[in-house]
C-alpha cells in the first residue's frame, strides 16, 4: 500500500520576490532544493477556486474545507450574499425568530459582529441587511456590538467601517452603535477566556471605557498608543442602554465557526464553565453553525464522500496534527465541518504558545509538531498523514515581516526533516497551502500588511511511491484527489477536483 504525507503550510503563498515576501526573503534551502528536485503547480485558493465571490481573498477554513472535500462548495459568503439579492435572506426562519421575538415582546434586538468588507469572517453588507430587515419590522431598540477587525483589513482602519455604518444608521434611522472592542479579545478560539471575558463583560455589564462618540473612542486609544491596531482595540462602551440582558433578542452575523464559538458559549452554553455568567438567557442566533445550544441561520450542506471518509471506508488508517490555533482547520473544517473523527482517523493536538502577538515566538510549536510527525513516520501506523503548520499565517498577522521571516525559516528546517524522513520511510510528500500571507506583507506605501493574500499556493510532490514527472495547476479541490491518485485508490463521484499528476512511471 502507497502512503501518503499531506504538509499543509498556513499562509503560505506563491509570488515574485519582493520587499513584503517573506518567503523569499528568507533562507530557504531545503524547499529551494525541493522546487529545484521534485515537480509542482501552482494551485488557486482564493475566490470562487475556494466557493468564494469574485476576488474575495482566501481563508484557512475556506482552504481546508476545499482540500478535504475535494470540490467546490458555495462558503457562507456567497450563499448569504445570494440570498439578501435574491430577497431569501429576508425569510430565513431563524433570523425571522429573532425579529419576531424582539417585535412581540418588545425586547431590545442586539446585533454583534465584526465590521469588515473582506468576507472571511462576516460582511458589513449582511449587518446592514440586518438594519434594514429591523426597519421593515419596525423595531427601535436595536443596538449594534461593533468587533474591530485589523487583521483581514488595514491595521487602523475601523473608523472607515464606522463611518460606512452610521451612515447606514442615519439613512434608515435605525440602530445605535452600543460597543467597540477588538477581535483579539470577543473572537479569540484558543481557550484563552480571559480575552473572551472581556468582550462578554463589554457587552453585558459595560466593562469598558466610557466614551459619547465612537469616533472620539477610537481616536483616544489610537493616540495613546501609536502602534495599537483594530485587532488589539481595548473595550469601549458608548451607549449604556445597548447592553445585553436577560430576555433581549441577540444575532451574532458572523458566519465563520471557529472565532465565535467561545464568546457565544458564554450566551447559551447551559454548562457553561469558562467563566461566570452574568445575566440570563437571552434569544440568541448564530449567523453559521458555532453552536448546538441556538438557532443556526446558515448550515454547510452534507458533504458526502469527502476525503476522510473515503478513506475510512477503504480502510486506510489516518493521523491529523496541529497545535491548538489551527487544530480544527486539520480536523473540523477538513472533514467538511465535522466534528467527530472518522473510523481510522487518529489526531494529535499540540498547545500554541501562550503570548500576545506570535511575532514573540516565530517558532510557535513548530518544532514539537516535528517531532511527533518524525515519529508517527517512523511507526508506519497510519497510511496517511496530514498536518498543518500555523506559522506563515499567524505571525504573518502580526504585520511584523522580520519574525514572519524568521518563522519561514523555522518551517523550511521542518519540512526538510519531515521529507527526508518520509522518503526514508516510503511515504510521498506532497506539500502545499491554504492561503497566502506571508508572501505578501506590505502595502505598496511600505505599511504592515497583516492581511491574507490572493496569491495561488503551491503543490509540490515527491516521493518513493510513484515516479511523478510532472503536477499540473488547479485548484484546493484538486488536492484530495491527487491524494489518492497517488494511493491507487479510485475518486469518489462527488468529488469534482481531479488529479493533477499528469505522468506518472515506474513504481517503488
Amino acid at each position: 500500500m502507497n502512503k501518503v504525507i499531506l504538509v499543509i503550510l498556513d499562509g503560505f503563498g506563491e509570488a515574485p520576490a519582493g520587499p513584503g515576501n517573506a518567503i523569499t526573503t528568507a533562507n530557504t534551502p531545503n524547499l529551494d532544493k525541493m522546487r529545484k528536485e521534485y515537480p509542482f503547480g501552482i494551485l488557486q485558493a482564493s475566490g470562487e477556486a475556494v466557493g468564494l465571490t469574485e476576488g474575495s481573498m482566501g481563508g484557512s477554513e475556506v482552504g481546508h474545507f476545499t482540500m478535504g472535500s475535494g470540490r467546490i462548495t458555495p462558503q457562507f459568503l456567497l450563499a448569504i450574499n445570494r440570498d439578501i439579492k435574491s430577497g431569501k435572506f429576508f425569510e430565513n426562519e431563524e433570523l425571522k425568530g429573532a425579529f419576531d421575538y424582539a417585535k412581540v415582546k418588545g425586547k431590545p434586538l442586539h446585533l454583534m459582529g465584526m465590521i469588515s468588507d473582506k468576507g472571511v469572517h462576516s460582511h458589513i453588507n449582511h449587518l446592514f441587511a440586518l438594519l434594514e430587515w429591523a426597519k421593515k419590522e419596525g423595531l427601535k431598540d436595536v443596538y449594534i456590538h461593533c468587533i474591530g477587525d485589523g487583521r483581514d483589513v488595514e491595521e487602523r482602519s475601523i473608523k472607515t467601517y464606522l463611518k460606512q455604518l452610521q451612515d447606514k444608521i442615519d439613512e434608515l434611522g435605525v440602530g445605535r452603535i452600543a460597543t467597540i472592542i477588538g477581535r483579539y479579545y470577543s473572537m479569540d478560539r484558543d481557550k484563552n477566556w480571559d480575552r473572551t471575558e472581556v468582550g462578554y463583560k463589554l457587552l453585558t455589564v459595560g466593562g469598558g471605557e466610557k466614551f459619547d462618540n465612537p469616533m472620539t473612542a477610537v481616536d483616544h486609544f489610537y493616540s495613546e498608543d501609536d502602534k495599537l491596531t483594530d485587532y488589539y482595540m481595548p473595550a469601549i462602551l458608548i451607549d449604556e442602554k445597548g447592553l445585553i440582558k436577560g430576555g433581549d433578542a441577540v444575532i451574532f452575523f458572523n458566519y465563520r465557526t471557529d472565532r465565535t464559538k467561545q464568546l457565544t458559549a458564554a450566551f447559551v452554553h447551559p454548562t457553561f464553565v469558562g467563566f461566570k455568567k452574568l445575566i440570563g438567557k437571552v434569544w440568541f442566533v448564530c449567523m453559521g453553525p458555532y453552536s448546538d445550544h441556538a438557532p443556526i441561520a446558515y448550515t454547510v450542506p452534507e458533504i458526502k464522500n469527502n476525503l476522510a471518509h473515503w478513506l475510512s471506508d477503504h480502510g486506510i488508517k489516518q493521523l491529523r496534527v496541529a497545535e491548538t490555533e489551527k487544530y480544527a482547520h486539520v480536523t473540523f473544517f477538513f472533514n467538511s465541518q465535522v466534528e467527530k473523527p472518522v473510523e481510522g482517523e487518529d489526531r494529535i493536538l499540540i498547545d500554541s504558545p501562550k503570548v500576545p502577538s506570535y511575532a514573540q515566538k516565530p517558532e510557535m510549536s513548530a518544532p514539537q509538531i516535528t517531532h511527533t510527525i518524525l515519529n508517527s513516520l517512523e511507526s508506519g501506523e497510519h497510511e496517511v498523514i496530514i498536518v498543518n503548520f500555523a506559522n506563515c499565517d499567524l505571525v504573518g498577522h502580526s504585520g511584523d515581516l522580520k519574525a514572519t521571516i524568521q518563522a519561514v525559516e523555522v518551517i523550511d528546517d521542518c519540512i526538510g526533516q519531515i521529507q527526508k524522513k518520509a522518503m526514508e520511510m516510503g511515504y510521498t510528500f506532497m506539500l502545499t497551502g491554504d492561503h497566502g500571507n506571508a508572501d505578501d506583507m506590505l502595502y505598496p506605501d511600505g505599511s504592515q500588511k497583516p492581511a491574507h493574500s490572493m496569491n495561488p499556493v503551491i503543490l509540490l510532490i515527491a516521493g518513493p511511491a510513484k515516479k511523478i514527472r510532472k503536477v499540473r495547476d488547479g485548484g484546493l479541490a484538486d488536492v484530495a484527489p491527487t491524494l489518492l491518485k497517488i494511493l491507487d485508490l479510485p475518486k469518489p463521484e462527488e468529488m469534482t477536483g481531479e488529479s493533477l499528476t499528469t505522468a506518472i512511471a515506474g513504481s517503488r
